[in-house]
């Protein structure tokens, strides 16, 4: 998979702004911008310079400048790609851009695919396969947590605990392997037993990480959220207050929301993927209807309910429909429209539904401070709160670790059947290899290159 030849690619947005960055990697690639650098000492030569160092100038195309630029220059194998790596910074017009990359395709490079500068980091050691896939998850981060995680795993906090797992998993193998090779002088008696108890661990601490994937799903994507409610009960206007903007349609008439609409918001260094849905009652409407069935579909995928109520009218059938769906959910409830005569109170609500209850006016954006509170406090001090956990940050990574954990039940399952000794390391291995996909050291070339396709050019 590994290329030797000399890429480079625009690593900044294609956007006219202050500056923009070309990035070269590959043996060739101080020699050739070498050619087209022309350094402000004219006596330097890029090629003779150490590495780490920063140099002023132009770049000249025929002996006509191109733009007035700075060279940075990175030695491998000390370098993000682990290869020679130069960067030319300059003026960030995107004409002249493509102009100075051009320039450098013509020297002698070819331009990087998708990821590629990342790849090859992958590919040169420098970095594994978790890694890698953090620096798409720190571009990518809409807030404080999923940041934080992301830097976490850039800076290797997966690859130290998969590789821990894996030793010890290695360790089992290569006794039992020894044993069998040499009864003489290894012996297996008690060895089932020892075994088992350290299975035993080795499973809990796969099953704390499955558990808490679910947590890193939270940190990377954001707080799935559902507003829900009967007709008319003001979900519309209550997005509309937590976006700032006039986003979802209001009217007087009840059932005008019919599908869902979704938007992000930011809130106490979390992401929220707001779902407005559509009125829960029972209807003849066909249309209607079919919003109404994706509407208790949100209420199943969501994170977080926020259960919006009509204060101002007395519960109803709607209402009453709808509390028995949400006892096992993580609920707020929205007691809406207090800025009219109110006709329910929290306590009457909890008579139902035993969720905390918070007033609110959507309409004049009152008890929006006391909502994000909450939020804040089931989500940061109920379990989410930012630590130092180590987090499995997607799917890929999930399902391997899954796959290790079902090989590792299948060696307890034979030690209490009382199977031989040669059956534990087959499933042993099995399980040693999951790992190794959590973190590249067991991956074909299709997974690799499906992985970095999704990174931006430039990266």
């Amino acid at each position: 998979m590994l290329r030797s030849d000399t890429i480079a690619a625009v690593a900044t947005s294609m956007n006219a702004s202050g500056i923009g960055i070309i990035r070269i990697s590959g043996t060739e690639s101080i020699s050739i911008v070498e050619k087209i650098f022309c350094p402000a000492k004219k006596q330097k030569k890029l090629t003779e310079q150490k590495s780490y160092t920063i140099h002023y100038g132009t770049i000249v195309e025929d002996g006509e400048v191109l733009d007035e630029v700075i060279v940075l220059l990175m030695r491998g194998p000390h370098s993000y790609t682990a290869e020679d790596t130069v960067e030319i910074d300059c003026h960030g017009g995107v004409y002249v851009m493509h102009q100075i990359l051009n320039l450098v395709i013509k020297k002698g490079a070819r331009v990087a695919e998708p990821g590629e500068f990342t790849k090859r980091a992958f590919l040169n050691g420098r970095i594994d396969l978790s890694q890698a896939e953090a620096v798409i998850d720190v571009i990518s981060s809409q807030n404080t947590y999923a940041l934080k995680s992301s830097i976490q795993q850039l800076k290797g906090s997966v690859q130290r605990l998969i590789k821990s797992i894996r030793e010890k998993v290695l360790y089992e193998i290569a006794y039992i392997e020894s044993a069998l090779d040499d009864p003489e002088h290894i012996s297996l008696e008690g060895y089932p037993e020892s075994l088992h108890k350290k299975i035993k661990e080795l499973l809990q601490e796969i099953e704390r990480l499955l558990k808490e994937s679910e947590q890193g799903k939270i940190l990377r994507e954001g707080i799935r959220t559902a507003i829900i409610g009967k007709p008319n009960a003001g979900k519309s206007s209550l997005l509309n207050a937590l976006l700032g903007e006039e986003r979802a349609i209001v009217t007087e008439i009840a059932g005008t929301t019919r599908d869902t609409l979704e938007e992000q918001i930011r809130l106490r260094g979390l992401t929220l993927q707001m779902i407005d849905t559509a009125g829960i009652r029972k209807t003849g409407d066909k249309i209607e209807q079919i919003g109404v069935e994706r509407a208790k579909q949100m209420m199943e995928e969501a994170d977080l309910i926020l259960y919006v109520i009509d204060a101002s009218s007395a519960l109803d059938e709607n209402d009453k429909e709808i509390m028995p769906l949400l006892k096992e959910k993580r609920v707020i409830v929205l007691l809406n429209k207090t800025d009219l005569q109110e006709r329910i109170t929290a306590e009457e609500v909890q008579r139902f539904l035993e969720k905390p209850v918070i007033r609110i006016s959507a309409k004049e954006e009152k008890g929006l401070s006391e909502l994000a509170d909450k939020i804040e406090q089931m989500f940061l001090t109920g379990g989410l709160s930012w630590n130092d956990e180590v987090y499995l940050t997607n799917l890929r990574q999930k399902t391997a670790m899954e796959e290790a954990k079902a090989s590792l039940q299948k060696v307890e399952e034979s030690i209490l059947l009382g199977m031989s000794e040669d059956f534990y390391s087959i499933d042993l291995m099995d399980a040693y290899e999951a790992l190794g996909r959590i973190i590249g050291e067991s991956v074909g070339e299709d997974l690799v290159n499906e992985i970095f396709e999704k990174f931006c050019m430039g990266k």
